[in-house]
């Protein structure tokens, strides 16, 4: 069972100690990075753990940006040793059910990036709903979805 637990001093080195796949690094940061970023941005983010039942499999931050308005999801990752198994998945599903909620703000827009290398990724976004946006920053992709409130 997938599950998002926010990120606090009881688990933040368990994110420390995920890891990517080989060659990875290029589309994704390191929770560490990320959760320097949640500091800055903390009145409007929220890190969480991926969790199947007790163990943290990956790591994802949702973002608000108040400018826009949207929801943004930035650092997704699963551990290199749990990839493949489907979590990216039901992960992005349990994210998306919890940006439905409206936490930060009242907007159904969610935008994310993707390398244009990272077939894996896109093919998982587009398939729940993301769709290009035309917009491109240097290798990234903009992809955006609408979610509504009757998602759970």
């Amino acid at each position: 069972m997938i599950s998002l637990r926010k990120i606090t001093e009881e688990n933040f080195i368990d994110a420390f100690n995920l890891h990517l796949a080989q060659g990875q690094d290029k589309f994704v940061s390191h929770p560490i990075r990320s959760l320097a970023q949640a500091y800055v941005y903390r009145d409007q983010c929220q890190p969480f753990g991926i969790y199947d039942d007790d163990m943290m499999v990956g790591y994802v931050m949702v973002i608000y940006d108040y400018d826009i308005p949207e929801y943004d999801i930035w650092h997704m990752m699963i551990d290199e040793k749990y990839q493949g198994r489907g979590y990216g998945k039901a992960a992005l599903e349990e994210i998306l059910s919890y940006i439905s909620t409206k936490p930060f703000g009242d907007s159904c827009r969610v935008t994310l990036t993707c390398n244009e290398e990272n077939k894996v990724a896109l093919t998982l976004y587009k398939n729940l709903g993301f769709e290009e946006t035309g917009v491109v920053y240097d290798d990234e992709i903009e992809l955006s979805m609408f979610v509504n409130q009757t998602m759970r």
